[in-house]
């Protein structure tokens, strides 16, 4: 998704009106509860919110020119890998196992069965249509964040395809976006 992003793909960027703001405030404090305490600082009510569209129905979240979170049409809120490495127990976690590091790094989707590999570990919990981290066997901090196409349950049952859209990873375009001017 965020592959060959650049700021040349920003279509248009709004600072939105305190209702709005709101709005988003409250659809990520219900996505994330662990960011609850710290939401006021992130998501300052003082600060100017802007939000910028880009190519591919994308809207990207930035506060202070920073882009915090990020969602595709009116999906679900999901937070940038920095922020994500700021606050790594706001997502529910897939790990995958040490062969499927590359792959995932290379913008690769997450196939079932690097999943329920030895390396691998599922959150049973998680549904189907799920924002997940994705964790390395080994490592401490998320490489890629993912959204799920189906559930753990069914993930471990088929172990077949693709188990996980790989949305943002490690060295993509919005990693090496800090700021958006």
């Amino acid at each position: 998704m965020f592959k060959k992003f650049s700021s040349e793909d920003v279509s248009s960027q709004n600072q939105v009106k305190a209702s709005v703001q709101r709005k988003i405030r409250q659809s990520i404090a219900e996505e994330y509860p662990g960011l609850e305490p710290v939401l006021d600082d992130l998501l300052p009510k003082k600060a100017p919110l802007i939000v910028v569209k880009c190519q591919n129905h994308l809207n990207l979240v930035l506060v202070n020119s920073v882009p915090l979170f990020f969602n595709i049409r009116d999906g679900p809120y999901m937070p940038t890998l920095r922020l994500l490495n700021q606050y790594p127990n706001i997502m529910k976690k897939f790990q995958v196992d040490r062969g499927a590091i590359k792959f995932v790094l290379a913008g690769a989707n997450i196939m079932c069965p690097g999943l329920t590999s030895p390396g691998g570990a599922l959150d049973d919990e998680v549904e189907a249509e799920t924002p997940v981290a994705i964790m390395a066997e080994g490592k401490q901090h998320a490489l890629a964040i993912g959204f799920t196409k189906m559930s753990a349950k069914d993930i471990k049952a088929i172990n077949k395809g693709i188990g996980v859209d790989n949305m943002h990873y490690l060295n993509d375009g919005l990693w090496k976006m800090e700021k958006l001017e």
